[in-house]
């Protein structure tokens, strides 16, 4: 066993669950492959390691914080975006951990899986520390989220999200409510109003799941 310092992140499609009751199993079994090898074809040019795939969430292991928020934001925001754009949510801490048999253990590891849980999808998440060895990078500003509790860990947890220039938040893209994942709003296939608010859908079938009972998804 090692002991080394890295930035860990933590990726995964937010609302996995509603979107494979929308989509069906092949569909979201599918998309995790599209998923984890859109990923791991970005890993090579900032020396990167794909630690494992756990479920719908990947793990990877980053040696340069710079490289490593660069790549969260790729993930977030351009990784999936031939795939209907699902709402991916990433988080990085920078810490070290115990390396044993290809695999990642430590209090570093654990809270960058609890930065990830925090975010939302197309948000990323990194810790105050994390932030502080990065603080000029180009491109790329970190806008406070305030200090969390976060599950299993002790103290609360100094949390920024990672936003290019310019952007706010996720951008244009919208949240389809029956299966969670992002909706360009100029080229949603559905679109319908319930109670004055006007909600988007990745596709015509979640349209009709939501109009047969729209009090279930609205939000």
């Amino acid at each position: 066993m090692a002991d080394t310092a890295a930035t860990f992140l933590f990726a995964d499609i937010a609302g996995f669950t509603a979107l494979t009751e929308a989509h069906g199993d092949e569909a979201a079994i599918q998309l995790i492959v599209a998923f984890s090898e859109a990923v791991e074809a970005q890993l090579p040019p900032v020396a990167g390691e794909h630690v494992k795939t756990i479920g719908d969430a990947v793990m990877l292991r980053i040696p340069e914080p710079a490289d490593a928020v660069t790549l969260g934001l790729w993930i977030a925001h351009d990784a999936m975006r031939e795939h209907g754009s699902p709402a991916v949510r990433v988080g990085l801490h920078h810490g070290h951990a115990i390396s044993r048999k290809g695999d990642y253990f430590g209090a570093s590891v654990n809270l960058a899986a609890r930065v990830s849980s925090a975010a939302a999808g197309g948000e990323v998440l990194v810790t105050g520390q994390t932030a502080a060895l990065v603080p000029d990078l180009g491109g790329v500003i970190f806008e406070s989220r305030g200090r969390k509790s976060l599950r299993n860990v002790s103290e609360p947890v100094d949390l920024f999200a990672v936003l290019r220039t310019g952007e706010s938040g996720t951008g244009n893209l919208l949240i389809d409510p029956v299966c969670r994942m992002a909706v360009d709003p100029e080229r949603a296939p559905g679109q319908l109003t319930y109670e004055g608010t006007v909600y988007f859908f990745c596709s015509l079938t979640c349209a009709g799941t939501f109009a047969q009972n729209p009090g279930r998804f609205a939000i």
